[in-house]
């Protein structure tokens, strides 16, 4: 009787213990999402640091994030970087984006738009408020684009 007691109260703690791991999990994927969630500022540097473009991600009904936005340039009418697509959420620190990111600077590509499609990985680090995509390299010009995602 005594060792059934034993393995009833060793099932019940892991089972408990079992419950608290995915109450954390839920809670951690939720915070992420309201991180992710939103009104965020966009920036691309050749456009400029000093003010900011916007960019929205907000859930459709399907429970797909989709991701609007862009960055107008001042001082070059017509220069531009332009965000459409969904958002997946890998981690915390992680976002995959698939559509298409669209940049135009006078000066870079002969003037012309260069245009990516596919999937791209947004990341921050440690003391960054920003995801930074990482496929940097731009595709149309032997330069590196700096697209980033500020959040709070």
């Amino acid at each position: 009787m005594k060792k059934l007691i034993i393995l009833f109260l060793m099932l019940s703690v892991a089972v408990c213990t079992n419950a608290q791991k995915k109450t954390t999990k839920k809670k951690a994927v939720s915070s992420t999402e309201a991180r992710v969630l939103g009104k965020h500022l966009l920036t691309l540097q050749w456009i400029s640091w000093d003010y900011y473009g916007s960019c929205n991600i907000k859930k459709e009904k399907d429970g797909t994030l989709k991701c609007v936005g862009e960055q107008l340039s001042k001082e070059a009418p017509g220069d531009y970087v332009r965000l459409d697509g969904t958002v997946e959420i890998v981690d915390k620190d992680h976002l995959k984006f698939t559509g298409t990111i669209a940049i135009r600077v006078n000066y870079n590509n002969n003037g012309q738009e260069c245009l990516r499609e596919g999937t791209f990985d947004f990341v921050t680090k440690p003391g960054r408020k920003y995801w930074r995509l990482q496929q940097m390299n731009n595709p149309c010009e032997e330069i590196v684009d700096y697209v980033d995602i500020y959040y709070k």
